[in-house]
């Protein structure tokens, strides 16, 4: 199963699709839209990013520079309602403030009327918040459950949207239950990641309107954790869906993508803090 420009596309496509992408941009560490962007182009939609904020390299680095975008957000909206553009998708990613959020709100209010959104809710892993984050900010953050068609958090920050409490370990009656909860409102389909077991990493895939319609996909853990991965996975899931790639399969492609990007990063004994080498599998032939 391959990811690039052969990828399967709906055949219905009258015209090239076009993507919104509201995230960060990192010029070095291979994550946020430096890695969404190529994907998803590369599986034949056009992107359009709005980044959020501008980072030398990502915070994972023990010294990075940024600069905030937040004051120059609207004049994409602004810029954008002149020359009439229309989206079929909107994938948010990396929010830092409570304006960004509002600003993602009435993007999607303005743009996102007949686009699928695909919401990233970018806030905390491994049982902890990420710098900068708190309760505050995460209560803001779930706001936007109600504006989004597909959720991809990962477990932490679904026990965190769900008031449930973080574990090592969960059950799939427990993911489940967390799935059903993000579900009740505009969001379909979730896909919660980055699930613990021993050995192995697993993806829960959940549609609401079959409640049989889940499916927990397991790979074996590769010896670096990288970061980006989470964005990988993300824009596959989103390019998918303005293809018409149904959902499970969606999940399994990403999954596999993701595993296979994870495992040529260690094999080229790549800095994990450069994450994960997918561009060997964008090829294009010229």
């Amino acid at each position: 199963m391959g990811i690039g420009l052969t990828m399967e596309t709906s055949e219905q496509n009258n015209y090239q699709k076009k993507i919104a992408i509201i995230n960060d941009l990192s010029g070095y560490g291979r994550c946020s839209i430096t890695v969404q962007l190529p994907i998803i182009s590369a599986m034949g939609i056009q992107t359009c990013p709005i980044p959020t904020g501008i980072f030398t390299n990502h915070t994972g680095f023990d010294s990075f520079a940024v600069k905030d975008c937040t004051d120059f957000l609207h004049s994409f909206i602004d810029e954008w309602k002149k020359v009439n553009i229309s989206f079929d998708g909107i994938l948010i990613g990396y929010l830092t403030n409570p304006a960004q959020i509002d600003f993602a709100k009435t993007f999607i209010e303005e743009f996102g009327k007949e686009s699928t959104v695909i919401l990233d809710p970018v806030m905390a892993d491994n049982g902890e918040f990420y710098s900068g984050y708190d309760s505050k900010i995460a209560e803001r953050l779930s706001e936007l459950i109600s504006y989004a068609d597909i959720l991809t958090p990962n477990v932490t920050e679904s026990c965190i949207l769900t008031g449930k409490q973080f574990k090592p370990y969960f059950k799939t009656d427990e993911l489940t239950e967390m799935a059903e909860i993000l579900t009740r409102d505009r969001a379909k389909r979730v896909v919660i990641t980055g699930i613990d077991s021993p050995g192995f990493v697993s993806s829960f895939a959940f549609e609401s309107e079959n409640k049989e319609s889940y499916k927990l996909y397991r790979k074996k853990k590769c010896h670096n954790e990288r970061p980006g991965t989470g964005d990988v996975f993300s824009a596959v899931i989103a390019a998918d869906a303005l293809n018409g790639i149904e959902f499970l399969h969606s999940v399994e492609r990403a999954s596999d993508f993701v595993a296979k990007t994870l495992k040529v990063s260690d094999q080229n004994n790549t800095d994990s803090l450069n994450g994960v080498c997918f561009e060997n599998f964008m090829s294009i032939k010229i």
